[in-house]
């Protein structure tokens, strides 16, 4: 049992990192952002929109925002991983 069981993770694994992988190697383009695609498409259907309103902050360069991006990620991947933890070891208890 515990060998298959090892040989499942492995697989899940390998099946991780080729789907990851696949998008890098052979998709071909810029990869831009959804809130730009959307800002644009806006810009080009309705010229005269207005926004509603403005952002509060601003990040001083595309490196400050990514970084602020990976951190909210990298917060929430461990409050996750946290309470996933946390319920399964009440639960054996």
């Amino acid at each position: 049992m515990r060998q298959s069981t090892t040989r499942q993770n492995w697989l899940l694994a390998i099946a991780v990192i080729l789907l990851a992988a696949f998008p890098l190697m052979f998709v071909r383009g810029e990869f831009a952002g959804s809130d730009g695609q959307a800002e644009q498409a806006i810009k080009d259907s309705h010229p005269t929109y207005e926004p509603w309103f403005k952002p509060f902050f601003e990040p001083a360069s595309s490196e400050v925002e990514s970084l602020l991006f990976a951190s909210q990620a990298g917060l929430g991947a461990g409050l996750l991983g946290y309470a996933i933890g946390f319920y399964k070891g009440r639960s054996r208890k």
